[in-house]
């Protein structure tokens, strides 16, 4: 007999649809998986076997049993399938009558005893059956509200093989799963860390608040100990709240990326990797590729602690993403396109002892050595960083003083403000930040008077900027202007921006 059942699965970060052909007639009794299968395809049928058999059905043993996952021209990787094989192998044996999985689609991992495990990638396959006319989705209960966030589908949570049975044939009822994203999304995050806590370095304080506010990417250079991960790591108490379409947005790669902790990302991501990274880790890939760090990064923060320390293939990498937003992918199977729009947040010493030009120690580098360790950072990667700020090391008067600092709330308000100012501006156009601006749109909210062209020439003629530090400068002016919530840039806007170029400083 022959059993049609409908499942999903993932490529890249879309889902789509596989139907499930099982057929058992008689014949010299072996199980054959057809369709392209990879190696966790092809051994379900050993965690099927048992899964039915300790669920207390009878698992057709004499018979010839094959299986085909269509399309077959598509490859099909994961354990999503062992759930669909299950029920069709059921049906076939006429367990479960053929209408009574016409409205459903199933996705799970087996367990040998029958119980079903959660499996990642629910969110994008949802999205996917939400297209469909099929609007019913049988999953783990452990990936239940994940799939109900696509509000137009009905989720059945399932424990194990027999529950789903006993619900298809109607021995029991199960109530889809009712999720309240308003509900999920509006819940404040509160953050452990706080930029109160950070004492002085009133400098990188400000850089960063202009970085976060623009979208522009930002280097610290300073001195062992001066704080530079003590601030990084408190970036995300800063940055603006997440809207919907962005939560889901990360919620997606997360899912496929098997990390999603929650039904709901509502706070945005800050990824640290260790300088140890390869490239593929990095900016995503594999023969079946998955997103990197940059596209996990996506909507929040990448921090690169010790710049330097990477391997520069693995920093050269960063280019495209940086500018473009996305990362691109080919395959012999087709090109695969993962979002990656994140603030860079990199971290460095001056030197390789690390204490030049700081007050309390004397640097051992000698200027070669120093211009070597800076040229680990290609220009063209240092060029796409629009601030390159210094973290001095704090005075010992300064770090036994007891005062208030500014706290994150005070910071983030002005933030948000400023990208209220951008989001009006850029409405309906494809960029959503002062960094991200193109030509057109920088010469046009991007003029300068006579004065501001002065100054800046001055600037280019004794830092030797290149035109793209030239355009980065002007970008992180007009972010100045806006947390001034002034409409044109003038002289002192520029000037800070101008500051924030410290790397272009000869040594």
């Amino acid at each position: 007999m022959l059993a049609k059942v409908k499942s999903l699965t993932v490529w890249g970060l879309d889902g789509y649809m596989v139907e499930v052909e099982v057929d058992i007639s008689y014949g010299y009794p072996y199980i054959s998986v057809v369709g392209l299968p990879d190696q966790a395809v092809k051994e379900s049928k050993d965690r099927i076997k048992p899964a039915i058999k300790n669920s207390g059905f009878d698992f057709p043993s004499n018979r010839k049993v094959v299986i085909n996952l269509a399309p077959a021209d598509t490859k099909k990787e994961g354990p999503y399938f062992d759930l669909p094989i299950a029920i069709g192998i059921l049906v076939a044996t006429k367990n479960i009558p053929a209408t009574a999985i016409e409205e459903f689609s199933f996705v799970g991992e087996l367990a040998l005893d029958g119980s079903i495990r959660a499996v990642k990638g629910i969110l994008p396959m949802s999205m996917e059956l939400a297209k469909t006319s099929r609007k019913k989705l049988i999953v783990p209960v452990e990936n239940s509200m994940e799939a109900s966030l696509i509000s137009n589908i009905e989720v059945y949570p399932v424990k194990n093989l027999r529950d789903c049975v006993e619900f298809l044939t109607g021995k029991i009822d199960i109530q889809p799963v009712a999720c309240n994203i308003e509900h999920l999304f509006t819940s404040k995050s509160m953050y452990s860390v706080d930029f109160k806590d950070v004492k002085g370095q009133a400098y990188a304080k400000r850089a960063l608040e202009v970085a976060v506010a623009g979208g522009h990417n930002i280097l610290m250079v300073g001195s062992p100990g001066s704080g530079k991960t003590m601030l990084a790591s408190r970036i995300p108490s800063i940055l603006p709240s997440l809207t919907l379409t962005e939560a889901l947005e990360i919620t997606k790669i997360h899912s496929v990326a098997g990390i999603l902790k929650e039904g709901l990302v509502t706070e945005r991501p800050f990824r640290s990797p260790h300088h140890t990274i390869s490239n593929i880790a990095l900016i995503g890939g594999g023969t079946i590729p998955k997103p990197g760090e940059v596209s996990l990064a996506h909507n929040g923060v990448l921090f690169l602690d010790e710049l330097p320390e990477f391997h520069r293939d693995v920093l050269e990498v960063l280019r495209q993403p940086m500018e473009d937003g996305q990362v691109n992918i080919a395959r012999a199977k087709g090109r695969l396109t993962f979002p990656s729009r994140f603030l860079l947040v990199g971290s460095m010493n001056p030197c390789p002892c690390g204490w030049y030009g700081d007050s309390a120690r004397q640097c051992r580098c000698t200027l070669g050595q120093m211009l070597n360790y800076r040229r680990k950072i290609s220009g063209p990667l240092l060029d796409r960083i629009d601030i390159h700020v210094d973290v001095s090391s704090l005075p010992v008067a300064l770090l036994i003083k007891e005062q208030e600092e500014e706290p994150s709330k005070t910071i983030r308000q002005r933030v948000e403000s400023a990208r209220n100012i951008q989001k009006k501006r850029f409405e309906d156009s494809g960029v959503f930040f002062n960094g991200h601006m193109n030509t057109a749109q920088l010469k046009k909210y991007c003029a300068l008077n006579d004065e501001c062209r002065m100054l800046v020439r001055g600037a280019l003629d004794a830092l030797m900027l290149s035109a793209r530090a030239y355009d980065k400068i002007r970008k992180v002016a007009r972010t100045v202007a806006d947390l001034e919530g002034v409409e044109s840039i003038q002289p002192h806007h520029l000037a800070e921006a101008i500051q924030y170029r410290s790397l272009d400083r000869n040594l």
